[in-house]
């Protein structure tokens, strides 16, 4: 991978900021001409920093305001557990994030829901219903103080 330089972190931020800025603002904002934009852009995606480009959807405008995080535990930690865990999620629509944790827990998962009785339908016709799970705890949000989803890399 190309070491990115203070050029393509501006792109990245611009990026970030409006993914449907177009070339030529972008080219005038960093005092380029639009070929380099577009190379480095495509270069970036290429190389994979840019994975892809998505519209951020206000969950509670479209009936999904409750959000809950949530710890599994798993009973057996070995490779083919963990992958049985991996797959029985991936197909959930209501766990939008999962991350692998340290800790007394095995995995955080993100969980957005319609409300508290969704949220019970899903722990119990869903989640419960995969193999292995030994012990989960749900955290439900009460108010967003930060939610990001833009990096801010050092420009140095």
């Amino acid at each position: 991978m190309t070491p990115l330089d203070k050029t393509d972190l501006k792109i990245l931020e611009a990026l970030q900021n409006d993914a449907k800025i177009n070339a030529k603002t972008l080219a005038a904002d960093l005092h380029l001409s639009k070929t380099p934009i577009y190379e480095r852009i495509k270069r970036l995606e290429e190389e994979g920093v840019i994975k892809q480009y998505v519209a951020l959807v206000d969950p509670e405008k479209i009936g999904l305001p409750l959000v809950v995080f949530c710890n599994v535990t798993l009973s057996t930690h070995d490779n083919e557990h963990i992958r049985q865990f991996h797959e029985a999620i991936a197909d959930i629509d209501e766990i939008m994030e999962c991350y692998s944790i340290g800790g007394i827990h095995d995995f955080f998962l993100k969980v957005v829901v319609k409300d508290l009785k969704a949220y019970d339908r899903f722990v119990f016709e869903k989640l419960t219903k995969i193999k292995g799970i030994s012990k989960m705890q749900s955290s439900f949000v009460l108010s967003e103080m930060k939610h990001t989803t833009a990096f801010k890399p050092a420009l140095g």
